[in-house]
């Protein structure tokens, strides 16, 4: 039989939340409520059941977002108790160990704000990130390659112990795959890809059109999936990326641009280790050096299309060069060396703390570059009937300040929220109304942050006299102006949801 990749917990029946079906006694086992079709076997394939399976939620997309909505869903009171089906044909999602501690850290981290910590606490996914490679860091300091400003962000500042921590991708995704993996929940894993999607079907009407049970729930999404297999919905996610299938199948429409980036993305080694995170504004574009833990640090380098492939193709010692080129001196001073604001200094007391330093050097490359080309997106709905989108299905931003994946994740707590406040009052959670109230609260916040990130890229993409100083301008007083300081702080954090402009 085709297995769903789920932790089974005996034979104990659970009923379902709010049942599609008025049939008496109708029940959920373990896992299985919300199975594939697949539920016979001919000459060791499988073949389709007749009777395509109901569910409440479907998450098309497996990945970080996608699973911290199932794992949210989960472990809240009101919704625990959903059958959630999560459709991914990644085959690490079948295994239950996607780490091995001897093997160097992976290009594809994520920095993780104070709110995403708190995210993952409540929903009892951190502490398997603690116990596997992971970087908190209290300093973050930003600068240009003119020498005419820089500013150093502490989480003293704000009377806070970090300012993040930085996470390798398969380690928050296998801490939230573990947490689902031993909860007692009606989560299942379908290893297939969304083939069909078809809305407001009913699932009364069997496909002869002969009419099956009467089911209080009518107008269902039905979907298809590329083994044969479907079911039937009442909620549809799309978290399956920038390049979402359910989001074309909704016909939900997109804005957006390309930058002529590209970014390379790899992983370095120091000879002590890295607290800090240092972001350097270069004219092709910024480079961000991001502690991982040990004495490895990330990087990723935002430059035009050619200089990333000459990069890309370099050899590992020319490339460590370059890097600490980039780093240091090169492209430009260091800042310190002509203040044009001097009305704007600190006493003496504190200049020792805030000055300028210089990041570690990088003694060697630990992994392969990879490299993408960067743009922004954004759907112009996030919800319709029966379906809705979260994380990059529904925004994609530059990768200038890490906040893609945390926008991500603030799309699933919201999502969650919404649909426990929903079932509290009785609503369908595949209704409009309830969906848009996610969209409204969402749609802002998120475009904010991506006009902030947007603006950012095009202000470094001039080089010119006037504008490098109104750039230099900025940061000083995100330096020396304590409240401008702070605010900027508690925003990128995730602590406050609007910029202190807005």
């Amino acid at each position: 039989m085709y297995r769903i990749v789920a932790r089974s917990f005996g034979g104990s029946k659970r009923f379902l939340h709010k049942g599609f079906c008025s049939t008496a006694g109708q029940q959920a086992s373990n896992f299985t409520a919300c199975q594939s079709s697949h539920s016979h076997e001919q000459n060791g394939k499988p073949s389709l059941s007749s009777d395509p399976k109901q569910c409440d939620v479907a998450i098309v997309g497996g990945g970080m977002v996608g699973m911290a909505l199932a794992c949210s869903l989960a472990t809240s009171p009101l919704t625990e108790k959903l059958n959630v089906v999560i459709i991914d044909s990644n085959p690490a999602l079948q295994n239950k160990n996607l780490i091995n501690s001897d093997d160097p850290p992976d290009a594809r981290v994520s920095t993780v704000t104070p709110a995403t910590i708190s995210f993952f606490k409540d929903v009892g996914a951190w502490d398997y990130v603690e116990q596997h490679r992971h970087a908190y860091f209290d300093t973050m300091q930003v600068w240009d390659y003119t020498g005419l400003g820089y500013t150093r962000y502490k989480a003293r500042d704000v009377n806070k112990e970090v300012l993040g921590c930085v996470v390798e991708n398969k380690v928050l995704l296998s801490a939230l795959l573990s947490r689902i993996q031993n909860m007692k929940t009606l989560t299942s894993i379908y290893p297939s890809k969304l083939a069909t999607m078809k809305l407001n079907v009913s699932s009364a009407s069997k496909e002869d059109g002969t009419v099956g049970e009467a089911c209080p729930h009518k107008q269902l999404a039905k979907l298809e999936l590329s083994d044969g297999s479907s079911l039937y919905t009442k909620l549809v996610v799309g978290a399956d990326g920038g390049k979402s299938r359910v989001r074309e199948l909704a016909g939900l429409r997109t804005t957006g641009w390309s930058y002529s980036q590209n970014a390379i993305i790899c992983t370095v080694e120091h000879s002590k280790e890295n607290h800090c995170a240092w972001q350097r504004f270069l004219p092709s574009g910024p480079i961000a050096l991001l502690p991982i833990g040990d004495t490895f640090s990330n990087i990723v380098w935002t430059m035009t299309p050619k200089e990333a492939s000459d990069f890309k193709s370099m050899t590992e010692d020319e490339f460590v060069v370059a890097v600490n080129h980039a780093l240091d001196y090169g492209y430009g001073p260091h800042p310190g060396s002509s203040n044009i604001f001097p009305w704007l200094r600190l006493d003496a007391a504190s200049s020792v703390n805030e000055a300028f330093e210089i990041p570690p050097k990088v003694v060697k490359l630990s992994s392969e570059r990879m490299m993408f080309p960067l743009s922004l997106m954004h759907a112009k709905d996030y919800a319709a009937k029966r379906v809705v989108l979260v994380g990059d299905a529904a925004h994609t931003v530059h990768p200038l300040a890490g906040q893609g994946v945390n926008l991500g994740f603030g799309d699933a707590m919201a999502l969650s929220r919404i649909i426990s406040e929903g079932i509290a009052v009785g609503s369908d959670i595949g209704e409009v109304p309830l969906l848009k109230r996610y969209e409204t609260d969402r749609k802002a916040a998120n475009l904010a942050m991506m006009a902030i990130l947007d603006g950012f890229q095009k202000a470094y993409s001039v080089d010119f006299g006037p504008l490098n100083i109104l750039r230099a301008a900025a940061f000083h007083g995100a330096q020396y102006i304590k409240p401008l300081k702070k605010s900027i702080i508690a925003y990128a954090s995730g602590e406050q949801k609007f910029p202190f402009f807005l």
